[in-house]
């Protein structure tokens, strides 16, 4: 689902320079990259949680599309950021929809970001551990990894759904460092969304970048207190 730009102040927040932030890459051996938005275009999500289920939901109870939304938009907001916001399975009790069928129904709307798949080679190639870090249920997980091949990319896959506290939650980033040992002073996390980044400078993660502009049918949102970037193309090169 699309998580809503907000604005948060850090202590060492770093100001976008033109073409991106510029890393301090000698100082990073880890990366932590968020899934939707960010590493794929959040045009799935969005519509798939905004126009098809709506839609399913409407032929399944014999109502407008519009007296759809009016009924699922409330439920959405209610759970936002919390791990029932992002579990297929509630989903599927709450509204008495198969979504995870309802998926599979739009996947070919799955895409990667422009040169995604360039950072993240270059990620690997300069020997740093690389990491995808997701709120994202484990089907839709799947889902998105079976559309993309791009699971082979990462040195691990790590959904919050293991631990069963979002990445807004700090406990989450402890939980991780256990899962799979890292360095918080020595760490790079890339994410849409600013409540996780705000859980993850708590914690202690030092380099936080923002993505402006998950969906790429969507103009760029303004960020205020992180380094930001439309999409990890900005990043390049990786020193």
């Amino acid at each position: 689902m699309e998580r809503e730009c907000q604005h948060a102040e850090t202590p060492d927040a770093r100001r976008p320079s033109a073409g991106g932030p510029r890393l301090p890459w000698a100082e990073i051996d880890t990366v932590f990259l968020d899934m939707d938005g960010t590493v794929l275009d959040l045009r799935f999500d969005n519509h798939f949680w905004r126009e098809h289920v709506p839609r399913r939901y409407a032929e399944a109870r014999g109502i407008t599309l519009e007296q759809a939304k009016t009924e699922v938009y409330p439920r959405f907001r209610a759970v936002e950021g919390t791990m029932d916001w992002y579990c297929v399975d509630y989903w599927t009790r709450t509204l008495g929809l198969d979504i995870a069928g309802l998926k599979e129904e739009v996947d070919h709307l799955i895409r990667l970001h422009d040169r995604a798949i360039e950072f993240l080679d270059a990620v690997r190639r300069s020997g740093r551990r690389l990491l995808l870090v997701t709120n994202a249920h484990g089907k839709s997980l799947a889902l998105k990894m079976r559309r993309t091949g791009i699971a082979g990319h990462f040195d691990a896959l790590v959904s919050s759904h293991e631990f069963g506290r979002p990445k807004e939650d700090p406990a989450f980033w402890e939980w991780l460092r256990g899962r799979e040992p890292y360095e918080p002073a020595r760490t790079l996390l890339v994410d849409d969304s600013l409540a996780v980044l705000r859980a993850a400078h708590g914690y202690g993660i030092r380099h936080l970048v923002a993505v402006r502009r998950p969906d790429s049918a969507l103009p760029a949102r303004e960020v205020e207190g992180f380094a930001a970037v439309d999409t990890l193309a900005d990043l390049l090169p990786v020193g």
